[in-house]
């Protein structure tokens, strides 16, 4: 009796877990529903090789498997895929073998490794010049745009310098002691109810700078510097009613940034591709990679025509582990698993489209980024080589 006890238990328990494998994969398993056109862009081969602008993307959270999920769901094609040079970055941070944002970010802009949580500052907790602000010093203009607060960990390491990224009402005032030209994103409550009561989109005004709390206020802007917070905190999710607040953001910081002579840097960060990650669902991480991929587009079509645009697009991390079970390029099904909520160490593509992207090539530390910038501007010899 307790033999066939125990072997109908162990029967019960196995049907329970056959189902809920059975069951996992359903739950994530979908098809488009915010696909594009891709279009044909291509670099003009008789462009001259100077580089005058770097519009740098970042897709956090994005490694090849959200790429390839969102190329799926795109039935096969995306923008990115007329970026023809492709490396591989490490992403590791000074102090653990999975970097979060604000490390994998400062390495990026300073081209120094540091430990997680660390804004702009070196292991010690030294303040490290970004390419943001040597771009600023150089005459270049500046922009920034995050579809996360603007005070978030990766827009935060290329302009501020806080030992937490935690901080977000400190690295808020940061903004006010550089000259950028442009940033859009959240995090309105950073600048205008903080704790010291001080209202920084006042000061900001008194600097001169066209202030928004909407795209709609923004896209009015066409000239002058322009500092849009466009929700409190986070901006909504794609799927609930952001629409195209990431490309459109970016159209409008290159037609302000492209009016200096000089040339500019802007960062665009597509923030919540990492978020659908952390969530475990596929749903979110493709309708962001996707909103991402249009993003791309405008850049990509500024750059071809411009001729002295260099666009490189990478991620700080991967995020959830993902992989791809199973899927239908025809009907844009994807059927994916995650192995984590977090973050993962997986080293992650870069490309890169226009004058100097071939040096973009090849299998490198993440901090070699910010050294390829400063050779692509020819500001080589403004710092040490790392």
């Amino acid at each position: 009796m307790v033999k066939r006890y125990l072997i109908a238990c162990t029967a019960l328990v196995l049907a329970v877990f056959s189902c809920q494998q059975a069951e996992s994969p359903a739950d994530n398993k979908i098809k488009a529903n915010t696909t594009h056109q891709v279009e044909n862009i291509v670099f003009s081969s008789d462009s001259t090789q100077e580089v005058k602008n770097i519009i740098f993307l970042i897709g956090d959270g994005m490694g090849l498997t959200q790429i390839y999920a969102g190329m799926t769901a795109n039935m096969g094609k995306l923008n990115l895929e007329n970026m023809p040079v492709i490396g591989m970055i490490k992403t590791y941070s000074s102090d653990a073998y999975i970097t979060d944002s604000a490390a994998g970010a400062t390495a990026f802009s300073a081209g120094e490794k540091t430990y997680n949580g660390a804004i702009g500052v070196d292991k010690e907790g030294n303040p490290v010049e970004t390419i943001l602000e040597i771009a600023e010093e150089q005459g270049k203009a500046t922009g920034l745009i995050s579809t996360s607060s603007i005070t978030h960990a990766t827009p935060a390491s290329f302009i501020a310098h806080q030992p937490k990224r935690s901080m977000e009402e400190e690295i808020a005032a940061d903004f006010l002691k550089t000259d950028i030209d442009v940033f859009i994103g959240g995090g309105k409550q950073f600048f205008t109810s903080r704790g010291d009561g001080q209202d920084l989109t006042q000061q900001l005004k008194e600097k001169g700078y066209n202030v928004a709390f909407s795209m709609e206020d923004a896209a009015k802007v066409t000239d002058g510097k322009l500092a849009a917070l466009t929700a409190d905190n986070a901006n909504p999710k794609f799927s609930e009613g952001r629409g195209d607040m990431l490309p459109n953001a970016t159209e409008k910081a290159i037609e302000l940034l492209s009016q200096n002579e000089e040339g500019f840097f802007l960062m665009v960060e597509g923030s919540q591709i990492d978020w659908g990650g952390h969530a475990n669902d596929i749903q979110y991480v493709v309708d962001e990679m996707l909103d991402f991929d249009r993003t791309i587009a405008k850049a990509l079509e500024f750059a071809a025509k411009d001729k002295h645009t260099l666009v490189v697009v990478t991620a700080d991390h991967e995020t959830g582990g993902l992989t791809l079970n199973g899927g239908n390029i025809d009907d844009g099904e994807v059927e994916a698993a995650f192995t984590t909520g977090g973050h993962t160490s997986v080293a992650v593509p870069v490309f890169a489209f226009g004058p100097k992207a071939t040096a973009f090539q090849g299998f490198y530390e993440n901090t070699a980024i910010f050294q390829k910038f400063l050779n692509a501007y020819s500001f080589s010899n403004l710092t040490a080589e790392n």
